[in-house]
């Protein structure tokens, strides 16, 4: 069997392994809230959080077509098979490390540094498309920045809305409306996380010769959609725990705020192409939403802990791209 061929199919294999891997590194961010408010059972939180990320994947496709074209020209790049099987195995070894910690790190930043980073080492940084890969990389800094903004500012309008309201009755109002808004989460999850490996396939099919534009193949939205759902059903238990209680006790009004505040970042992104860390933007969301409801209700160590980890995961994911790429280019 030719190389190149056997290259591809290897890339298309560990792409939907990242995806599902992702399904159940990235569970929490959708359904934590729900769960630790006891809206939903974590059995129904699970299945719906599934089907609304496969819903949400088979629903756009732009910011996979970023992914494509905008880190780097995928027909300019040296050995590019090999390059895009070594940032997805450098991704996956850095999702599976956190997952087994219980950080919430992000599925996007360890793709798009291994990326990076692999990119690099085959063909130097001139091949980087500087223009599109500072969009994503402001796109990454910002977005967890305006969602504990927005969560801050939200949650004090809901406070006011209802100031005057009995809160048991209120909280169990709440709740209910909880199972809606982790539909919704789930669903915006899926229309920006799912479509990273759906740009990698893409990419990976273009540097082989098998495809020839940044559209998305309907097999490629399919697989990847299929394989962020099965993940999802997995369920990342570790950091649900983390997401859901150790950042700030969650109470139902919380939990419909800081869901909110995410989904609306995560669409927003999504409508304007661009990928982002649904982890840390929900993670950010929840701690604004904790901070306009008492400061010190906040797990300001965890905090920190998740901070330290967004800023490190990119040069980390990018050195472990480009060693894993030296690596498999002695064999390939």
């Amino acid at each position: 069997m030719d190389v190149l061929l056997v290259l591809t199919i290897l890339t298309v294999i560990f792409a939907l392994a990242f995806d599902f891997i992702n399904g159940f590194h990235d569970t929490a961010n959708a359904i934590a809230t729900s769960v630790s408010t006891k809206a939903l059972k974590p059995r129904h939180a699970i299945i719906l959080a599934a089907v609304m990320n496969f819903v949400g994947a088979m629903t756009f496709t732009g910011v996979a077509k970023t992914i494509t074209s905008d880190i780097a020209n995928p027909n300019d790049i040296v050995n590019g098979s090999v390059v895009i099987l070594a940032a997805l195995i450098a991704g996956i070894a850095w999702n599976l490390l956190t997952w087994y910690y219980g950080i919430p790190s992000s599925s996007s930043h360890a793709i798009i540094g291994s990326l990076a980073g692999a990119v690099i080492a085959s063909s130097g940084f001139a091949i980087l498309n500087v223009d599109g890969f500072l969009k994503i990389l402001q796109a990454l800094i910002i977005s967890p920045i305006l969602a504990f903004v927005v969560g801050f500012i939200l949650y004090n309008i809901i406070k006011l809305i209802f100031r005057e309201k009995n809160l048991p009755k209120t909280n169990k109002n709440f709740r209910r409306v909880q199972i809606l808004t982790a539909a919704l989460q789930s669903f915006t999850h899926g229309t920006n996380d799912a479509q990273k490996a759906m740009g990698i396939i893409t990419m990976a099919l273009i540097t082989a010769g098998l495809h020839t534009t940044s559209d998305i193949p309907f097999w490629v939205q399919v697989a990847c959609a299929t394989a962020m759902g099965l993940g999802t059903s997995i369920g990342g238990w570790k950091i649900i725990k983390t997401v859901g209680g150790k950042i700030m006790k969650i109470r139902p009004v919380n939990g419909v705020a800081a869901d909110l505040t995410g989904a609306f970042i995560i669409f927003g992104a999504t409508y304007i192409h661009l990928p982002v860390s649904t982890t840390h933007v929900i993670s950010s969301s929840i701690m604004g939403v904790g901070a306009a409801h008492r400061r010190k209700g906040v797990n300001w160590g965890t905090a920190k802990r998740m901070i330290i980890t967004w800023f490190i995961t990119l040069p980390i994911t990018a050195c472990l791209g480009g060693l894993i790429y030296y690596i498999l280019n002695i064999f390939f």
